[in-house]
């Protein structure tokens, strides 16, 4: 079996050559199939104490949606860029830490699959129910010869337990942590979705997740993302982030905050505008034209920047006053639970 390479992957790597030093790169796991082999990497910037909070990026989860990939490994290369002379950007790592897994699931983003190698959906894969669903695309267990399998009820996929070990160890320690997961293809708008996927209850951190919609709302009042529970739009069953927030809160409710996010990229709007693609490979999942391509690399540098001012500054947002906690809880409900 042999290392070999593919466009997002050799890219990635290129990046990290540029790094001379100025990040801790590691190999989370060698993912093998049939006569294929790749590394996952983890890229971290900045501070390496435990009390600094977290910005985590994750990309390329489902190999067919190799959009979130590239737009992570595009801003990857501007933060380098950036280390060369931005003086307060540098500022902000010495109080923080990023973290990069640009290509969570490499031999699907090689084949151009949903799945990974086995033939299993990762983001269906966690030991976790949805509450009553039962639909196909809700995860099934089935065959892996049919879309969103959810794989082995005993143990989770290699590249499952190498996110959730990137997350156990950069992110679970520190006081407040924020992890984003590009994704492509749901309608035609860009979505932020937060906890629960696989329940309609609301999440004990609801007031938390609905005072940073609030402030990036009236920071940016001309922003374009819907943001809302992922439960608002279908219920799943293995979702990883729930898993992993569910987790997090057993351990460590009420004295530390982690708000995981998706970011959903409407590639519809893409196909509108050529519904040709819809008979190619990528289509749906990913801009083909090169203009496209390019206005969606920088579409999201906005809410990117965003993310780390909220995290270094999180007084307005992360830690409420009761009587701040219960406001929020039940505007939250309002606008997202109302029956």
């Amino acid at each position: 079996m042999m290392e070999q390479t593919f466009r997002e992957l050799a890219q990635l790597e290129n990046i990290i050559d540029q790094l001379d030093g100025r990040a801790r790169v590691e190999i989370i796991e060698h993912i093998s199939h049939n006569n294929l082999k790749f590394p996952i990497y983890c890229i971290a910037f900045g501070s390496m104490e435990d009390d600094v909070p977290v910005l985590a990026y994750f990309g390329g989860v489902h190999g067919l949606e190799k959009i979130g990939s590239e737009v992570i490994l595009a801003y990857l290369q501007t933060v380098v860029h950036l280390l060369d002379w931005d003086e307060e950007f540098v500022a902000r790592l010495n109080k923080s830490r990023l973290i990069f897994v640009p290509i969570v699931n490499p031999i699907g983003v090689f084949q151009g699959t949903r799945s990974n190698g086995n033939g299993v959906d990762l983001m269906r894969n966690a030991p976790i129910e949805g509450d009553g669903n039962t639909k196909l695309y809700s995860g099934q267990r089935l065959s892996p010869h049919l879309p969103w399998y959810r794989g082995n009820a005993d143990r989770m996929e290699s590249e499952s337990v190498a996110l959730c070990k990137v997350i156990n160890k950069y992110l679970f320690n520190a006081p407040l942590s924020i992890a984003i997961d590009l994704h492509s293809g749901f309608g035609v708008r860009d979505r932020l979705w937060f906890p629960y996927a696989s329940s309609k209850k609301p999440m004990p951190s609801l007031a938390e997740a609905f005072a940073w919609k609030q402030l990036f709302d009236r920071s940016y009042p001309h922003h374009f993302y819907k943001i809302e529970p992922m439960s608002q739009e279908y219920v799943i069953n293995g979702d990883l982030w729930d898993y992993l927030y569910d987790d997090f809160m057993q351990r460590h409710e009420g004295r530390k905050l982690f708000l995981p996010l998706t970011l959903e990229m409407g590639s519809w709007l893409w196909l509108r505008k050529n519904p040709l693609h819809l008979f190619q490979r990528y289509g749906l999942f990913h801009p083909l034209s090169p203009h496209r391509q390019q206005r969606i690399l920088r579409r999201h540098l906005t809410l990117f920047d965003f993310l780390f001012r909220s995290l270094l500054y999180p007084e307005p947002w992360a830690y409420l006053s009761e009587s701040k906690k219960d406001y929020f809880n039940i505007k939250a409900r309002e606008l997202w639970y109302a029956v």
